[in-house]
């Protein structure tokens, strides 16, 4: 297992954020000697990058046959779209050094979890957009798939405040801002094929950000497989007991089948 700590840098320019790395090395007694990689990064509200749904997730990734990155990008006081481009910077980090680390650079994958979610998407998004492509002169950073567990999506009547207040900062009541970040509102025929699981009763983010985001797709011709459950909190991850958090919260088992259903997905595609 290659386990290493990368700073990441925009162009010539060190940022805060770095990827952690969980590469399984070949072996002439695997089939597989190249695998698919997942670019993962955690929730957070923007405010922080959860350890529950970072390492802990990233193994069972591994066990699915991924390679993993864990992207611990840079939260408030940095601003949008600070973490966007370090997401861009990491995927073009994994697609450059894909022979080094044993990574099939054609099937990439992006995961996010909550905001973590929001900037997945952000980069399923924007890949072609001058927010990313004036800064890398690059029109290849598009990932293969995505994948996002009960993501921050609308900042409209459902948004999850706190994770646009981080995002956008002083900039947070400008009205053409706030519809860039809805996302929503972004989506457009060239967006990857797209995994969303959500709960009903989830009070932090409501599920109407998957919702919009689904019919979003759908309405741009995207591929989109949609797992509601309808109870269980927000911030599970794992939902079982490898994530549960240390106050003994954030446990629901009817919920751990989501990993199981993305393998399924992962298998398909």
């Amino acid at each position: 297992m290659i386990t290493q700590t990368i700073p990441i840098s925009i162009g010539k320019n060190p940022t805060e954020a770095v990827l952690q790395t969980y590469f399984m090395e070949p072996s002439d007694e695997f089939y597989d000697k190249v695998r698919p990689a997942i670019l993962l990064m955690p929730g957070g509200a923007y405010r922080f990058t959860s350890d529950r749904e970072a390492e802990p997730i990233a193994l069972r990734l591994n066990a699915m046959g991924y390679q993993v990155a864990v992207l611990r990008y840079s939260c408030a006081p940095a601003a949008f779209p600070q973490a966007l481009l370090e997401c861009a910077a990491a995927f073009r980090f994994l697609k450059e050094n894909a022979d080094e680390y044993y990574i099939n650079k054609e099937r990439i994958i992006t995961m996010g979890f909550s905001a973590g979610g929001h900037l997945a998407a952000s980069l399923g998004i924007f890949w072609n957009h001058p927010l990313v492509t004036n800064v890398f002169h690059d029109t290849t950073l598009r990932p293969f798939a995505q994948i996002l567990c009960y993501p921050v999506i609308s900042s409209g009547a459902m948004a999850h405040e706190e994770s646009f207040h981080n995002l956008l900062q002083k900039d947070y009541d400008e009205p053409q801002l706030r519809q860039l970040v809805s996302l929503e509102r972004q989506v457009h025929n060239e967006v990857p094929r797209t995994f969303i699981w959500h709960t009903y009763s989830d009070p932090t983010v409501p599920v109407a950000n998957s919702l919009l985001f689904a019919s979003a797709l759908v309405n741009a011709g995207v591929l989109c497989e949609f797992h509601m459950y309808d109870k269980g909190p927000h911030g599970l991850a794992t939902a079982g007991r490898l994530t549960r958090r240390s106050d003994g919260e954030k446990l629901q088992p009817e919920c751990e089948s989501w990993m199981p259903l993305l393998e399924t997905w992962l298998n398909s595609l």
